[in-house]
């Protein structure tokens, strides 16, 4: 199973009939449309770091790593926020990407899953 935040859990179990409408809704929009799935990540994460989301930025960072993503090519989607969204997104974006992507490559040289 994929990681989620504990407040998340947290939020299923106390509203399961709201967050199985949420997940379908997400997975439809996430589904629906002519982008692949790489660049539906990176969409995703960028409307994470225009609105300063930590746990956002992590969740499509470590969703995106899975999906292909190379560090990189994340690396890049967020420099790219720096004249958009301002250095102090920018910058704390970055800063918890690169967190997300340092715990990733522990797992892989460990063997754990995430």
């Amino acid at each position: 199973m994929a990681y989620l935040p504990e407040i998340y859990k947290d939020f299923k179990k106390q509203y399961p009939d709201i967050a199985r409408g949420y997940d379908a809704l997400a997975k439809s929009c996430h589904e629906w449309g002519p982008l692949d799935a790489k660049c539906r990540w990176l969409v995703k994460l960028g409307v994470a770091i225009g609105l300063s989301s930590e746990g956002g930025v992590r969740s499509h960072v470590r969703r995106g790593l899975a999906e292909g993503i190379t560090p990189e090519e994340i690396r890049h989607a967020i420099l790219l926020a720096f004249t958009t969204a301002g250095y102090p997104t920018m910058i704390a974006s970055l800063k918890w990407a690169e967190i997300v992507i340092e715990n990733q490559e522990k797992k892989k040289k460990t063997g754990k899953q995430s």
